[in-house]
């Protein structure tokens, strides 16, 4: 059996960018690869809804959740896993409190995770992410439009604003 690529989409928990987000799900299921995300809401929740859309498809939606620091029974904060995630990957690593590049930090496991990553505007941990996947040596691109900016991307990231380029982004990362 062949392993399927994993395909990390990271951006913003409380935006969905829908139009794209549901695009590069629906790409990522056609093209047989996994959708790799934090499986909370925002652009992670519009993937995964977009990818679970398609049937049939080979991969699964998985999520890497965060531990509710709030909790003391380590589960995921509200609102995660979305209900679109198929494989959840819970953490005892916190969403709150230890974030960003810090070793305990899940992002860590986010960008390990992945075969390739697509970045959509986010906040902190986005950025992070971001700066996991260089020092990672994870293929990275970022998909923005419309002027969208996220102070902290990395410069090494390539900056795409259409879907084809950064389709071709990922295509090429996977079969290099």
């Amino acid at each position: 059996m062949k392993r399927l690529p994993v395909v990390g989409v990271m951006g913003s928990g409380s935006k969905r960018y829908e139009d794209r987000a549901s695009r590069v799900g629906v790409w990522i299921a056609r093209s047989g690869y996994h959708p790799l995300t934090g499986g909370g809401p925002g652009v992670m929740g519009a993937v995964t809804e977009a990818f679970v859309s398609v049937s049939p498809r080979a991969g699964l939606a998985v999520g890497i959740l965060p531990a509710d620091v709030a909790s003391s029974r380590d589960r995921a904060p509200p609102g995660y896993p979305n209900r679109w995630i198929e494989l959840v990957i819970q953490t005892h690593l916190s969403k709150r409190g230890v974030q960003g590049e810090n070793k305990f930090s899940r992002n860590h496991l986010n960008a390990l995770s992945s075969d390739a990553i697509i970045i959509f505007p986010g906040s902190s941990g986005t950025v992070s992410e971001a700066r996991l996947a260089v020092l990672y040596d994870r293929p990275c691109v970022a998909y923005f439009v419309n002027g969208d900016q996220m102070p902290g991307l990395p410069a090494s990231i390539p900056v795409e604003s259409t879907f084809d380029a950064v389709q071709g982004f990922i295509r090429n990362a996977l079969n290099s």
